[in-house]
């Protein structure tokens, strides 16, 4: 497994962890919006494995504000981790599975935001839905080649990035930390609860070993109930 992340020393901190449970894993230091970094991080993953059969399509960021207060460079910086990001790794990844003799899976990271919109969140909903259509585009030219293309769509996870959002959101929305996770982030779960990482991990899993093309161009929504299709 091949960890890449911005941060060379939390890339390595996920692998040192793989590693202690008897997996085996590499860091590797990588700007998703560089294709110099994705190609050589994709070389390196492939010299160090043989293959990479299965690409999860992670890096995301956020960044709140009301609409009229983003400015252009906000809007882009959060358009390019989540699109360009994606659109280079897959890439590198089609590029090598060609060489490979095809089949293989990619797993984009969506967001009940794929399906749904929250105010201050313009860029980053605009992108969540965007690798949507990215996803069946993929899926569509990758299944002669038995290429399989999933979208994991999660509600919130109480992860970093959803805990930097907490007090801006209560700051722009006038309310209490603690309304900005009961009614915003948890109020349309159907038991208040917020998605966990294994709730993620167990999808991903699944949708990675899934046998067929049955299940492909999907979007696998997880969210305690959040939103339902």
């Amino acid at each position: 497994m091949a960890i890449a992340d911005i941060s060379s020393s939390a890339a390595k901190s996920v692998a040192t962890a793989i590693n202690a449970e008897g997996g085996t894993a590499i860091a590797l230091s990588m700007d998703v919006r560089v294709e110099r970094d994705v190609n050589d991080g994709m070389a390196t993953a492939i010299a160090r494995f043989g293959a990479v059969d299965i690409l999860v399509s992670n890096a995301g960021i956020q960044i709140v504000h009301a609409v009229e207060s983003f400015t252009l460079e906000e809007w882009q910086r959060v358009l390019s981790v989540h699109l360009d990001g994606a659109f280079l790794t897959t890439k590198a990844w089609l590029a090598h599975r060609k060489t490979a003799g095809g089949g293989g899976t990619i797993l984009y990271m969506g967001s009940v935001h794929s399906k749904e919109a929250s105010a201050l969140k313009a860029p980053y909903v605009t992108a969540k839905h965007g690798l949507m259509g990215l996803a069946k585009v993929v899926a569509k030219e990758g299944a002669t080649r038995g290429i399989r293309v999933n979208v994991i769509c999660p509600g919130f996870v109480r992860t970093p990035l959803v805990d930097e959002q907490i007090p801006k959101q209560a700051v722009a929305l006038g309310i209490t930390e603690q309304a900005v996770v009961s009614n915003v982030m948890l109020g349309e779960t159907l038991d208040g609860e917020f998605t966990t990482l294994e709730d993620v991990a167990e999808v991903a899993v699944w949708l990675a070993s899934f046998p067929s093309n049955a299940l492909t161009g999907q979007s696998i929504v997880v969210s305690h109930g959040w939103h339902m299709q």
